[in-house]
């Protein structure tokens, strides 16, 4: 009890002001906005954009077999991929601009796109 007794007011307000301002960064430089779109890519290659307005489910063929994206709720996920070890299945649902899901065995990839996009989740 007695360290407590050593801080003058001055003190406690710098520890209150650096408190409150790593609170306001997180708030809002660490938010991503959300997504608009999906984008569809195999082998490297845009082949579809989808908006994450509609509810829908494509199907992208691929070097193994055949890849489908589901987009539902404004958010889209790879529901299914032949790929072995089904990493790109299980990333789940992506609703955030940048979020980024690869299935490298089948070369299928999807991306969302929105305005703000403050982080390349590849290096993320």
């Amino acid at each position: 009890m007695t360290t407590l007794r050593l801080f003058k007011p001055g003190d406690w307000m710098t520890l209150l002001a650096v408190v409150l301002g790593v609170g306001w960064l997180c708030a809002n430089l660490w938010q991503r906005g959300a997504g608009s779109s999906v984008i569809v890519r195999s082998k490297g290659v845009v082949v579809s954009e989808l908006s994450l307005q509609r509810n829908r489910s494509v199907t992208i063929a691929g070097p193994l077999g055949e890849t489908t994206v589901e987009v539902n709720g404004q958010r889209a996920r790879i529901a299914s991929d032949p790929s072995p070890k089904q990493y790109c299945v299980r990333q789940g649902w992506l609703k955030d601009a940048g979020d980024i899901a690869l299935c490298l065995p089948n070369q299928v990839s999807i991306e969302i796109a929105g305005t703000k996009h403050h982080v390349d989740s590849i290096n993320y």
